[in-house]
């Protein structure tokens, strides 16, 4: 078998039995990795440190030093997380040379699981995007059509995962950055509970709604990941223990899936169709689907980016050219600070920035960012209700299936409204996966969203490991290359 078409926890299954090797597993990705760089997928990797780092793991395995099921299994690394010695630019120009003094805390957990970090995958500036478009390094493409968008922020990672390229990723969720690119990908992708992750080494967009999380192909290997990375860290004071990410039952039967009929109406037709197919099945294995309510869906995009970009706003501020990145030369102090924030910000970040401290001005904090902060509150009280009468909410994970690139930054209110289904599980901290539910006519992706109670992503892992037991979406990859092929293959 390929080894490129292994599932993570197959890949470490081998390397423990010696099936393959660390080394070799290396030089397929850098192989791969070659052959679909026309999609943009990565911002650094350093091949001979990852040969370095390879053997070193080798050795370990074989001398039976590792334990975890991962162990030696390479992971791309979304490029606002902090890693140690290779550089975290944010797809920025601002941070172009700042090489980060430590690990984040996701990352030290995965080296001491022995995983490899490979690199870091491109993605939308700042994490600010829906797209895969914003990024100082260009646009991420698309496997399943290098014409469309992979979406966003953590686009590098998702299109790597489904191009066969890499085996696992690491991405970041505000609003669905994880789970967007998931569903255009054809991909799965978990947003946890915020603060079932440690944020620590997590460059910050909006502090209160920033959560990493795990992608991959199958609901199985986002687990093992997860379970990896997930815990109190003493020294993130917003991370904490919760219930365990691994349930005891099996399967769907007697579970009650809520489906809230206002999301599901805002979505194309074919991804509507897709939902109602996946809850046949999820009613074929034994779940109750039924219709819910879930209210103060349309306020949710507003209320999202009021705060988000509030919070970006401050966060940002430290990219003066002082602190982190090149300053730019001038006269005086000021015009340095406006100059070197105007040349290495991007065009979306700025928006965002302009917008945030618009909001928390004092002649509109009352106006917009107070009342933002009471509709969040109204969110999180609509999705206690729904919980009141249902374990899990199904629900498509974007409204439309990838767009053109070039097609949202047109309308950059078309591409903030495409966040409507993903927004409101942020703005509440809940937990949330996309997994693969099928293609439409024109073999792009669809991604369906289960979103559950807070702390009970077991629930999410024992619904959806159900459905891909039963189901071949998950499996099937585009056969990717430049003319845009609309060929699939399944594993």
């Amino acid at each position: 078998m390929n080894i490129l078409n292994y599932s993570a926890l197959d890949l470490g299954n081998a390397l423990k039995k010696g099936l393959c090797s660390v080394l070799e597993v290396t030089d397929a990705l850098h192989q791969r990795l070659e052959a679909t760089s026309f999609l943009n997928t990565v911002i650094t990797i350093d091949w001979d440190q990852v040969q370095k780092d390879a053997a070193l793991l080798q050795e370990k395995i074989e001398k039976g030093m590792l334990s975890s099921p991962l162990a030696g299994v390479p992971v791309l690394i979304k490029d606002n997380i902090c890693t140690r010695f290779i550089p975290a630019t944010c797809a920025s120009k601002a941070l172009l040379n700042f090489i980060p003094p430590y690990d984040a805390y996701v990352i030290e957990k995965m080296k001491t699981a022995g995983m490899l970090i490979l690199g870091k995958s491109n993605m939308d500036e700042f994490a600010m995007g829906s797209t895969g478009e914003t990024s100082f390094f260009g646009p991420v493409k698309n496997p399943w059509n290098p014409l469309y968008v992979p979406g966003g922020s953590s686009s590098g990672s998702a299109a790597a995962v489904a191009a066969r390229s890499v085996f696992c990723a690491l991405g970041t969720d505000t609003g669905g950055s994880i789970r967007q690119p998931a569903s255009h990908c054809g991909i799965t992708g978990i947003k946890p509970s915020y603060g079932r992750v440690s944020r620590r080494g997590l460059i910050a967009y909006a502090s209160s709604m920033d959560q990493i999380g795990t992608m991959a192909r199958s609901a199985l290997d986002c687990q093992a990941i997860l379970s990896i990375i997930c815990g109190q860290d003493k020294l993130d004071f917003t991370s904490r223990n919760g219930k365990s990410i691994f349930s005891k039952a099996k399967g769907v039967r007697d579970l009650v899936i809520g489906i809230p009929e206002n999301l599901l109406q805002a979505a194309q037709p074919e991804i509507q169709q897709c939902i109602l197919n996946s809850a046949q099945i999820f009613t074929s294995m034994g779940a109750v689907v039924k219709w819910t309510k879930l209210s103060y869906t349309r306020e949710a995009v507003a209320a999202y980016y009021i705060l988000a970009c509030a919070e970006a706003s401050s966060n940002l501020g430290r990219y003066d050219g002082w602190k982190y990145g090149e300053r730019t030369p001038a006269v005086t102090l000021n015009k340095q600070l406006c100059r070197t924030r105007s040349e290495k910000l991007g065009a979306e970040v700025k928006q965002r920035i302009l917008l945030g401290s618009f909001v928390l001005s004092s002649g509109h904090f009352d106006d917009y960012y107070r009342k933002a902060e009471k509709a969040r509150n109204l969110i999180r009280k609509a999705f206690q209700e729904a919980f009141e009468d249902c374990n899990l909410i199904l629900t498509p994970t974007a409204p439309t299936t990838a767009p053109k690139i070039g097609e949202m930054l047109q309308e950059p209110v078309k591409m903030y409204q495409s966040d409507l289904h993903t927004v409101g599980v942020n703005l509440a901290g809940l937990p949330a996966i996309c997994f693969p539910g099928g293609l439409t006519h024109s073999y792009m992706p669809v991604g369906i969203q289960l979103i559950a109670p807070d702390m009970e992503e077991a629930l999410l892992f024992q619904a959806v490991e159900a459905f891909q037991n039963v189901s071949d979406f998950h499996l099937q990859s585009p056969e990717v290359n430049q003319s845009c092929s609309y060929n699939v293959s399944s594993d």
